[in-house]
């Protein structure tokens, strides 16, 4: 048996557009410059308080940062984000073969949840933790509370905050390179495994 741990946004879900969409907007609510993409996969951190303070003023609020990054995430005019195909047939294979899966991820539930029913991903995940920021605790939680094979365990993320919590973890770290970090940033944590597609991925878990 294996476990797999799953980030959402930027493995799952394909949320590129739609993060530049909703990241232009807070900035120009703050009056700063807009980013392109590429600036944005080479700076973009976890916890997200740690990207937003490079770039807004020093006296934001980040209570009111996240608000408003919730609002427009749920306005009209938002890109709506789809999923990776490839990696929602990935995951129901590795239920298929009775892998333990779960979710950690910074996204609110008020969006996750309603994706995973459309992504007919109901009752595939024995554990899903939204709204973290800083995923070292619940990655750790899922472990602790489902006694899991420290050996037997991947993170896969898209970020190197993920990275940094599987080294921390004792458990392999895989990262994604089609979501919101650039693949030389992603290797510069040294990451267990990188996956440039899902193909690779599907190798590496399965």
């Amino acid at each position: 048996m294996k476990n797999i741990i799953f980030d959402w946004s930027g493995v799952v879900r394909d949320t590129l557009t739609n993060q530049m969409w909703i990241v232009n907007h807070i900035f120009k609510k703050y009056g700063v410059a807009e980013i392109s993409t590429e600036e944005f996969r080479e700076n973009w951190k976890q916890p997200p308080a740690l990207f937003y303070q490079k770039y807004l003023p020093e006296n934001y609020n980040e209570t009111e940062r996240s608000k408003l990054f919730q609002e427009l995430q749920l306005d009209k005019d938002c890109p709506k984000a789809t999923s990776f195909p490839e990696v929602v047939k990935l995951i129901r294979k590795c239920k298929e073969r009775g892998y333990f899966l779960a979710v950690v991820s910074s996204d609110f539930p008020e969006t996750l949840l309603p994706e995973v029913k459309e992504y007919k991903l109901e009752n595939i995940f024995n554990e899903i933790i939204t709204d973290a920021n800083d995923k070292l605790e619940s990655v750790q939680k899922v472990i602790r509370e489902n006694n899991l094979n420290l050996g037997d365990t991947f993170f896969v993320g898209d970020s190197n905050h993920e990275t940094d919590v599987a080294k921390k973890t004792g458990i392999k770290s895989i990262a994604v390179t089609w979501g919101f970090t650039s693949a030389q940033k992603l290797k510069t944590r040294n990451p267990d495994y990188i996956a440039h597609s899902v193909q690779e991925l599907e190798s590496f878990i399965l």
